[in-house]
Formats: C-alpha cells, structure tokens, sequence
C-alpha cells in the first residue's frame, strides 16, 4: 500500500481579514485599535504569509514590543503559516506658534528655583529620548549662566555657516546648542532685553538643527522675564516642570505652572528629584527631603507625576565629569527612571500629535 504526503492545508487570507483581525490590538494611550488610528502600513499577503509595518507616533513608544506582539497573535490566528510585523515610527508635530524648521516637538523643562537639578533631568531626559530611538537635540537656555557644556563635559566654540545659521556640536549622539560655545572661558554673558531677544530667535530658527523628533530646551530658573520672553516667542509642544520633596521647592513650582499657562503652554506633568535615598545595604526608600509633596502638587493642579527620580550622591559628578548618570550606569534605579520618563513624555506627545489636548493645570488661579 502507498501513503501519498500529507501536505498543509494553505489559508488564504485577503486584506480585509487582516485588518478586522488587527482591529482587536487597542493603542493603550489613545484607546483605540491601530486600523483606525491609521497605523497598519505596507499590508502584503503573499499565499500565507503575512507582512506589514506597524508606524507608531514614537520610536520610544514604551509598549512597543507588546502591540508587536499582538498583531502576530491575531493575524497568526486566521490560520497563516507567517506573519511578519515591523514596528516603525513617525513622529509628527504638534502645530502651534511659528515652526523650527525640521524640528517635530519642542520640551520645555523648567524650575522655579535653582538648586533642584532641573539641568541635569534635562540632559539624562533628552538622552533616554536618545536611547529609545528619537532623533533629540538640546538647547541650553540659560544665556547669562550656560551649564549644559559642563554637564556634557564639551566645550568648543561653534562654527557659524555661509548664511549666518550655527551648525550646532553634536554631543553624545544630539545636536547641542549653548550661549557656553560663543564665550572665552570663564567669561559672562551682558545683555539687556533686545539683545537678550535677538539670541533667542537666532538659537531658535537659526541654528542648523537638522531632523529632529523631539528639541530640549532646558530654561533658566525662576519665572522672569527672560522666561517669559522665551516661551511666548518658541513654539513649544509641552512644559515639564520639575520640583523637589521640600515646601519651599513645592511654591516655586507652582510659579513654573503659572508661567506655563500664562503663555498658553500645555503642561505634561512634574518630575520629583531628588525624591528618595536608595539604600545599597538595606534596600529601603529613605525620604530624606520629605514625602508626597510632588504627588500632593500634581493632585491639585490636575496633572500627571511624571517620574520620582531618586537621589544619587554620584549625580553632582555630572558636572566634574561631563558624562550624565545615565550613560554612567549599565543599570540600575536611574536608568530605569529616565527609560519609563521618556517613554511617557514620548507617549503623552503622540497623543497630543493625534489631537488628543494635554489637560491643563486645575484649579489655577493668576
């Protein structure tokens, strides 16, 4: 007796099958499935196999590797032998005001006071931006105090280009812009409000910043005019403010919201540094500059608590070193901060992208 082959039965799909398969994988932050979202690109069904792009709204999308996983599941499911699902993204802009040329999303990190680390979040955030696969620039805002070239620990001076644009350094894998590359040195920046203005706009729209998905600005402290002066004339996408567990910080942020709104600039959240002590020995939390406040701060105002970012006695070597904490550590409770950080601002600018509007602060009174 002879036994013909036992061969597999070929499923064939066709192209609406696919779709309403994909039409159960559900973006978790927009809360609707990836067909209408318009994210389901470059469908090609050859027999049984399957392939298509999935473009998300960030490369830092921190649930990636989850929505990959699904639509392998429900296509597989039909019955098909393959399917192949390559996540990319793009990241769109969120329009307001007059537009950068190539850049995407503008970040403003600010403070109401010095001495909470605001420069240091800025750094570490624009470079697990990096990390997660954004295309990131800095410009350090602080004309009359520029820190940003201690803190990468790279100073030279910047090369001006045929038409008068900076080609700003790139640093770390970002382009970077600070007042610190045009002066000798030690030497202090003297201005008064039309100069003052004139170097905003030219930092601004006037630096060849190149592609650039998501653009750091990290502001001078306080709530003064300069302040003032450089979110009404920027475009930004989102603020960020970033506070300390103390009373006194707890006040002086409040002013950064203020600020923010007074300008009509949405607001993300704030991140609490500084919040705790990690033991190495014990493995306790130990809150040494008090507890809850910035959890208290983003309950009355209606916003989100970014990140509580912990204290590191290592984080002030930033500054001797030029080399932030984050490319420091191989792991540890910092770049887990940052990482989970970026993936939320990223993920709260793809849903501003979509048209979904960032909340603004409750209950604010001028």
């Amino acid at each position: 007796m002879v036994f013909g082959r036992f061969r597999k039965k070929t499923v064939e799909v066709n192209e609406n099958q696919v779709l309403e398969a994909l039409k159960q994988v559900i973006d978790p932050d927009l809360q609707r499935d990836i067909v209408s979202l318009g994210f389901v690109k470059n469908l090609v069904i050859k027999n049984d196999n399957v392939s298509f792009d999935v473009e998300l709204t960030t490369p830092a999308c921190p649930v990636k590797e989850q929505l990959q996983r699904q639509c392998e599941e429900v296509v597989r499911a039909l019955g098909v032998t393959k399917v192949v699902v390559t996540m990319t993204a793009q990241v769109r802009a969120v329009r307001g005001k007059r537009q950068i040329p190539g850049v995407r999303n503008v970040i403003a990190v600010t403070s109401g006071k010095g001495g909470v680390g605001k420069s240091t979040v800025a750094v570490n955030l624009a470079l697990a931006l990096l990390r997660r696969g954004g295309r990131v620039a800095m410009l350090d805002c602080d004309l009359y105090g520029p820190s940003l070239p201690d803190l990468l620990g790279f100073n030279q001076p910047v090369r001006q280009l045929g038409d008068g644009a900076f080609k700003p350094h790139q640093v770390y894998g970002m382009n970077v812009m600070s007042m610190g590359f045009l002066l000798n040195g030690d030497q202090s920046a003297t201005m008064r409000g039309p100069m003052l203005h004139r170097f905003v706009q030219q930092f601004l729209f006037n630096v060849h910043w190149g592609e650039t998905d998501y653009l750091i600005l990290d502001l001078p402290p306080g709530t003064g005019d300069i302040q003032l002066s450089l979110t009404q004339e920027t475009p930004i996408s989102a603020g960020i403010v970033v506070t300390t567990p103390q009373k006194a910080a707890l006040l002086d942020a409040r002013k950064g919201v203020e600020m923010f709104a007074k300008v009509n600039v949405p607001v993300l959240g704030f991140i609490e540094n500084m919040s705790y002590y990690l033991c190495g020995k014990c493995d306790k939390e130990h809150a040494i500059f008090g507890r809850g406040g910035g959890q208290a701060l983003a309950d009355e105002y209606g916003l989100p608590l970014l990140a509580r970012l912990p204290l590191d006695p290592t984080v002030n070597d930033d500054r001797g070193e030029g080399v932030p904490v984050i490319l420091r550590e191989k792991d540890g409770p910092y770049l887990t901060a940052f990482g989970n950080l970026a993936g939320r601002v990223a993920a709260e600018l793809g849903k501003r992208s979509m048209g979904w509007a960032v909340p603004g602060p409750r209950a604010f009174e001028v």
